[in-house]
């Protein structure tokens, strides 16, 4: 019944350059009830060896699940009387533009917003579901699969069934909860049923994994005086807990249900009795929302979401987790209304990112997380509840229990995976971005040489050729070594290697038509199609995906024979000597593309993986195809060669979701804006690095300079040099030291342009040379522990409140350095927090001049060149580095 609407909106010249928020149900409010004779008033339910669930009748009933070693600290906990589960059948809408993307809800055929509680027990082992599933999934209740639904159960579980409920509710009611006065409703009140579960079961010593299933809709509930075998008895089970009200509070406290007391039978009253038997006459119908609510404290901070640019709190806020662009301005002005005007909501907004995750963690040390793909967002906006509305019928997770942020960020790492040792080239220098051709080259690695610019690598994007569009130069998207553009290329690699500086390179999982180029040896887009190895539209088509002025065909990764042949076009780059490439893109797939995972072997489409979802899986398994090429060309090393760290590869991406730490080896933060605004310029990079730190991904990494300029005829962004050299100063204390040249290069000051700006990079090369050994130190506890390189200083300071304010101002190093970056156009000084917590000394690394006194700020002058850099007097790194720098003739 439901229906997925998609509109493209690629080639549509003239916009609104305001777009709308996208539409998503309203909070929901829904009344819990039990019945006094099938639950105790209170109860304690255990759960594995280390967790109980407590139940209380008080207040209109409540759950709340705790560690046994931490009894009055609950992990997780609904609201007294507030349903904890809801359910809706809404029609969804996606705009899709060029890699960006809206999903809206629009008509609501069906919601349960209240909720029953039938029983709470613990089930020993999975026979005992079976023994009593005629019981409690009776026949007409289709939907659960137990088999299936438990396999990943860890027995004992704890085991909560129940009804949601529709009933008697007005579209009056919906107009004040907020949110509803433009929506179309297809019905005027709706009376109807669904069997729910909820089910906890210990994961370990420190997660209990939860899952919420829902049964099929059911239209017709029994009356006090008789039901169904599919249609139970709802109302007569709950006739004990109606009398234990009283009066007034009575009425106001059940309001739906008190007329369900009347002996009668209620069916689902619609717009009209034919679409009524309509939507009953459509089976199966199936939910395709859940509402996941539970309890916040008014001043808990949220923390996490992924790589997100503009907030590190979201409390107060709706965070949608969908894989898209990150846009171009984010609500920085005027470059946002401009994009938008031009692209379909290219401007992008605070919410859209490459690489966000179902996963946080508060300041009370709480934390959740959500496993599969599909679409959701985490509600934050009242002050003592959350809710997640998850687009399907059923939902899992996690919940976590940690004493501190780094023991949470552990814990979640431990699940989802962590990344593997970063090879030490690639940490050892600066990685030059730079394009031009084999002489360029050449001739910027002889001017770094004279500067002593230490050098990991050379990263050239346009190794595979350029060509000439409407819109300027763009790359071929055919991914082997253009020898017209760097003749000699084995050559340059080999002198580079030489000189142990190693050669990067480009590459995504799209391809374009190449037929006009005339010096390409293979066709890989032709291959691919023939191979049909590419995503297909509707008519069975290759999809050819718009990109800025040329469509591509992009490869489906689903399909088992994507990744061999992948690996074989990587495995020639490789053997050229190029040791590291950028994976870029992952974020683009579009949601009505037919995949291999939703057709059957003659080619017809089945009801395989959800579109959105196959959407938010995709960088996942374009991850998952480099880093198996990168560990399969290493074990098919022998010898001293399979040891030698000089010869490992490494690749890194900006497209993600969850699972992504565990298969990419190192991420970039995308294409921010080459300026100071806050949401996509040089701040916004700040907050994607700790934000993305403390959701898993260890390893990151924004573009020293920045990446998009903008020659709009009255609106225009180029890098100025006072932008690239704090840029450099930044960067010199992430975990990757690399430049790019930005989307128009000859528009940006870049770091070869002159004398100050290749002095300058020499300087904070050497600066982030000097820090090496502590960087290993990290990247080898980011690989056992999940904990970032670059750190908020929440991860430390928990208890500090003046550190939950922060965003960009400043970060840690480990635990031992303190970065205050300049981030402000003519600033010449910074004011630098000193955080409450453990006993310490703050030297600042240029002056000496030590800082004692915790929970205060001080005004630090940092002119260009001296950003305000502290480290922890005495202490073994601290000493170690300004030693370092002394002997660089940094100090």
């Amino acid at each position: 019944m439901a229906a997925l609407k998609i509109t493209k909106k690629h080639h549509k010249h003239l916009n609104n350059p305001f777009p709308p928020s996208p539409t998503s149900l309203p909070f929901l409010h829904g009344t819990l009830l039990f019945s006094s004779q099938s639950l105790p008033p209170h109860h304690l339910y255990p759960l594995g060896h280390d967790f109980h669930l407590s139940w209380s009748s008080n207040n209109g009933g409540s759950l709340s699940l705790h560690r046994n070693s931490h009894p009055t600290k609950p992990l997780w906990s609904t609201l007294p009387g507030r349903a904890f589960v809801s359910a809706a059948l809404a029609d969804t809408e996606v705009e899709e533009s060029r890699g960006s993307f809206v999903v809206r809800d629009t008509a609501v055929h069906l919601l349960c917003d209240h909720q029953t509680v039938q029983s709470i027990r613990v089930i020993d082992r999975f026979e005992e579901l079976l023994e009593i599933r005629d019981h409690d999934f009776p026949s007409g209740f289709s939907g659960f699969d137990l088999e299936n639904d438990f396999k990943d159960s860890n027995f004992p579980v704890l085991l909560i069934t129940g009804w949601v409920l529709s009933l008697d509710v007005k579209n009056k009611r919906f107009r004040k909860s907020g949110g509803f006065e433009n929506w179309k409703f297809d019905f005027k009140a709706c009376s109807s049923c669904a069997k729910y579960w909820v089910l906890f079961d210990q994961k370990n010593g420190d997660q209990v994994g939860f899952q919420v299933k829902l049964g099929q809709p059911n239209f017709e509930f029994g009356s006090r005086t008789g039901s169904s075998s599919s249609s139970p008895n709802i109302l007569g089970k709950y006739r004990g807990f109606r009398w234990r009200l009283r009066g007034r509070f009575r009425r106001r406290r059940l309001g739906f249900y008190w007329s369900l007391n009347k002996p009668r039978k209620i069916g689902m009253v619609s717009s009209s009795e034919e679409e009524m038997e309509e939507i009953k006459a459509k089976e199966p119908i199936e939910f395709n929302r859940v509402c996941f609510t539970y309890s916040s404290e008014g001043n808990e901070r949220f923390y996490g979401f992924g790589e997100q640019f503009s907030h590190m709190d979201f409390k107060g806020k709706r965070v949608p987790i969908f894989v898209q662009e990150q846009g171009i301005g984010r609500g920085d002005q005027p470059i946002t209304f401009a994009a938008n005007l031009v692209s379909y909501r290219a401007g992008g907004d605070w919410s859209t990112t490459y690489a966000p995750s179902p996963f946080y963690m508060t300041s009370k040390m709480r934390s959740l997380y959500l496993e599969g793909y599909n679409y959701s967002v985490f509600d934050l906006t009242k002050h003592d509840k959350v809710q997640i509305q998850i687009h399907g019928n059923s939902v899992k997770g996690r919940i976590l229990h940690g004493n501190s942020p780094s023991e949470l960020i552990e814990s979640f790492t431990e699940s989802i995976g962590r990344p593997p040792q970063l090879p030490d080239w690639i940490i050892s220098g600066a990685v030059v971005g730079m394009q031009g051709g084999t002489e360029k080259v050449r001739q910027v690695w002889n001017a770094l040489g004279t500067y002593n610019v230490p050098v990991s690598a050379f990263w050239l994007q346009d190794w595979e050729g350029q060509r000439e569009t409407i819109i300027g130069s763009q790359l071929w998207w055919n991914w082997e070594v253009d020898n017209a553009r760097y003749p000699g290329w084995k050559e340059l690699l080999k002198d580079l290697s030489a000189k142990h500086i190693r050669v990067m390179t480009y590459c995504n999982p799209c391809l374009a038509p190449t037929d006009e180029k005339r010096n390409r040896r293979r066709n890989l887009f032709e291959e691919a199609k023939k191979l049909d190895i590419l995503i297909k539209d509707k008519h069975g088509e290759p999809y050819m995906v718009p990109n800025t002025a040329f469509d591509v065909g992009m490869l489906d990764l689903t399909h088992p024979d994507t990744g061999s042949w992948f690996k074989q076009v990587l495995q020639e780059m490789v053997d050229d000597g190029v040791r590291g490439w950028m994976a870029d893109f992952g974020e683009g797939l579009p949601v009505d593309a037919t995949l291999y995972s939703g057709t059957n072997v003659y080619g017809l489409i089945i009801s395989g993986e959800d579109p959105i979802s196959a959407h938010n899986r995709y960088p996942e398994l374009w991850a998952q195809i480099n880093r198996e090429f990168v560990e399969e060309w290493k074990s098919g090393r022998v010898g001293k060669q399979n040891e030698d760290p000089e010869e490992a590869l490494v690749f890194f991406m900006r497209a993600g979701f969850r699972d992504s730490p565990k298969w990419g080896m190192l991420f970039w933060e995308g294409d921010q804006m080459v300026s100071w605004q806050t949401n996509d310029g040089i701040k916004s990079a700040v907050v994607g690095l700790l934000s993305s730190g403390l959701s898993g991904y260890a390893f990151n990494h924004s573009d020293i300079g920045g990446y998009c300029a903008v020659n709009f005829p009255f609106i225009k962004y180029h890098r100025s040099e006072e932008l690239l050299l704090r840029w450099m100063e930044l960067n010199a204390f992430t975990t990757v030291f690399r430049t790019h040249e930005g989307n128009k290069p000859s528009s940006n000051s870049q770091f070869y342009s002159n004398h100050r700006t290749l002095s300058h990079f020499a300087r904070f090369a050497n600066v982030y040379k000097a820090w090496k050994f502590y960087r290993l130190q990290l990247v080898k506890e980011a690989s056992s522990k999940g904990l970032p390189v670059c750190r908020h200083l929440f991860l430390h300071y928990p208890d500090d409140e003046h550190v939950h304010s922060l965003s960009y101002h400043q970060f840690l190093i480990g635990t031992e350095i303190l970065v205050v970056p300049v981030l402000d156009k003519g600033k010449n000084s910074v004011k630098a927090y000193f955080p409450i917590g453990e006993t310490c000394t703050w030297q600042h690394i240029w002056s000496g001049e030590l800082f004692t006194r915790q929970g205060f700020e001080a005004k630090i002058d940092a002119p260009i060149g001296y950003p305000a850099i502290f480290v922890k007097s005495g202490s073994a790194v601290g000493e170690t580095f300004l030693k370092n720098l002394r002997e660089l003739r940094i100090l």
